[in-house]
């Protein structure tokens, strides 16, 4: 794998602190998926240095037509820390037609639906890597198609659970829930007070047909995480999710060398 092509590192005589920008070491690669229609789709992938991951997250971003996408600021500082931090990969990509600096991915957005396509492509390309212990991490847009296709197969076969931030419950209907729960895949939900579309009361009758969901309402906090208090908060609820024992909080300093993104 290359190692962090796009970043300058450095080591500070001491610890340095952990901010949006900043990047720790991990094999990081640019990646394409091909999707079952045939469209290629672009995104990177970010595994702990020189080590096997203990859990790989496949990340799918909130809506592209409203702003949405791969470096999307969650997933964009979930690659830069968790390989680092606690062995965790992560896969970020840009659903059909959506662009980032990375680039653009082949197709239209097609609302939910062809994007069935994607997310297959991309716990396939996983799995044919050799990675296990996979979860499907949704934001916004992105939970809509966890709940629509990751509990039936051939995904379903292939991932451990997903993990839901900020639902808007918008595209997946109760058939979609319901899935999800004769599937008994383990599904954790983060609900900000503030949400611009699903809030905590609302949120609990909705999942109350799904015995296996865990939500999680988190006091302050909006539909976009804006905030490092917040980025840190759903970094902490993945890593406790993913991995065999909890590990949080994770470090808020770093010791050795580290980079800043542009």
């Amino acid at each position: 794998m290359a190692s962090d092509p796009d970043y300058t590192f450095s080591t500070s005589s001491e610890p340095v602190e952990i901010r949006a920008a900043t990047v720790l070491p991990a094999d990081r690669r640019n990646i394409e998926l091909t999707t079952a229609d045939g469209l290629t789709l672009v995104g990177e992938f970010a595994s702990p240095k020189d080590r096997a991951p203990a859990a790989t997250l496949i990340t799918l971003h909130p809506l592209p037509t409203h702003g949405g996408f791969m470096d999307s600021h969650v997933y964009r500082k979930a690659s830069f820390r968790l390989p680092a931090l606690a062995d965790i990969a992560v896969l970020r990509f840009n659903t059909r037609g959506t662009s980032s600096p990375r680039g653009t991915s082949d197709g239209e957005f097609d609302g939910g639906e062809s994007e069935r396509h994607d997310l297959e492509a991309a716990v396939r390309w996983a799995a044919d890597e050799g990675l296990t212990n996979i979860w499907l991490v949704g934001w916004s847009f992105g939970t809509e198609l966890c709940l629509k296709y990751g509990a039936l197969d051939p995904v379903a076969e292939l991932i451990e659970g997903a993990i839901l931030l900020s639902p808007p419950l918008h595209r997946a209907d109760d058939d979609d829930l319901a899935a999800w729960a004769a599937a008994g895949l383990p599904l954790k939900v983060l609900i900000p007070e503030h949400d611009d579309y699903l809030r905590p009361p609302e949120a609990l009758e909705r999942f109350a047909g799904v015995p296996q969901a865990e939500l999680i309402p988190v006091d302050g906090a909006k539909h976009l995480w804006v905030g490092e208090k917040y980025a840190a908060r759903v970094l902490n609820e993945i890593a406790d999710v993913v991995l065999p024992a909890p590990v949080s909080p994770l470090p808020t300093r770093w010791e050795g060398p580290a980079a800043t993104a542009p």
